[in-house]
């Protein structure tokens, strides 16, 4: 069942973003680490697909809203099960398990078709 806008998905990407690339320095581990690199590289990516989407919030408006819904759920299982598939679960993994869920959700649940509208002008 799709019921998120996609305006409404855009508005918790970028956010979302930026809390990926932050959480390893406020948590404790920007060390280098895998762990470190897979949230700030998820974070990016993230920031990437949401400008290049073609959603309200996009800026360019190249990749197509499934496509984009298709890469959430794709990050959000990778880092779900990433504290398990590279080897530090013993160090940390609910904040992992956390917001892989909630990207994939989030994908799973928003709808598949932007509106006309434009925010440019409102957010």
């Amino acid at each position: 069942m799709r019921f998120i806008p996609t305006w409404v998905h855009g508005l918790m990407d970028y956010p979302m973003a930026v809390v990926l690339i932050l959480l390893p320095f406020v948590l404790g581990y920007a060390n280098g680490s895998v762990r470190m690199y897979l949230m700030v590289c998820a974070g990016i990516a993230m920031l990437v697909v949401s400008a290049l989407t073609a959603y309200e919030v996009g800026l360019v408006r190249t990749i197509p809203v499934p496509v984009h819904l298709g890469i959430d759920v794709a990050m959000g299982l990778l880092l779900a099960v990433s504290p398990w598939l590279f080897g530090f679960a013993a160090a940390t993994w609910i904040p992992f398990v956390v917001i892989g869920l909630m990207e994939a959700g989030s994908g799973l649940m928003t709808e598949t078709r932007a509106s006309r509208r434009s925010l440019r002008g409102v957010v």
